[in-house]
C-alpha cells in the first residue's frame, strides 16, 4: 500500500468513519498530485482566483485556518468537477462538497507547516508528515 493510500484511509477514518467516503478523500490528495491543475500551487490558486485568497492563505499560513462553506467550494472548483467527485464517491453533490469543505484547509494546512507552499519534492515530505500526523492521534 502507497503513502497516498495510508493517508486516504486515516483521513476517511476521521472525518467520515471509512466507507464511501475514501473516494472523496482520494480525491482531495488527487488535486494536490494533479499536474493538469498544477499540484499543489495550482490547487491554491484556484482558490485565489475565485476570491477566497484570505481562506487558502490562512490555510497556508501559521495562525488559524478560516472555514469555508460548501458553496464557496462549489464556487471556487466548479458544480462539474463537484459533481464528478460526487459521482466517483458515491455520494451526493452537497456532501462532497461539505466533507471538501473539511478536508481541503487541514490538508493544505498540514502540506503547508512553515507557512509557505512546498518546493520540487518537498510536497512528498509534505504527506509523509501528514501521514505521521494523523497516524498520531489514532
Amino acid at each position: 500500500m502507497g503513502l497516498l493510500d495510508n493517508l486516504t484511509g486515516e483521513l476517511a477514518g476521521k472525518f467520515f468513519g471509512g466507507g464511501d467516503h475514501t473516494k472523496l478523500v482520494e480525491s482531495v490528495t488527487g488535486f494536490i498530485n494533479n499536474p493538469q491543475i498544477g499540484g499543489l500551487p495550482g490547487l491554491v490558486q484556484m482558490f485565489k482566483d475565485k476570491g477566497l485568497d484570505d481562506a487558502v492563505s490562512s490555510w497556508i499560513g501559521i495562525g488559524k485556518n478560516m472555514p469555508i462553506s460548501a458553496d464557496q467550494i462549489k464556487h471556487a472548483l466548479g458544480a462539474d468537477h463537484i459533481e464528478q467527485i460526487a459521482k466517483e464517491a458515491g455520494i451526493s453533490q452537497e456532501e462532497a462538497s461539505k466533507g471538501l469543505a473539511g478536508l481541503l484547509p487541514e490538508i493544505i494546512d498540514k502540506l503547508t507547516p512553515d507557512g509557505k507552499l512546498p518546493q520540487g519534492d518537498m510536497i512528498e515530505k509534505g504527506l509523509s508528515m501528514l501521514k505521521e500526523t494523523f497516524l498520531s492521534r489514532s
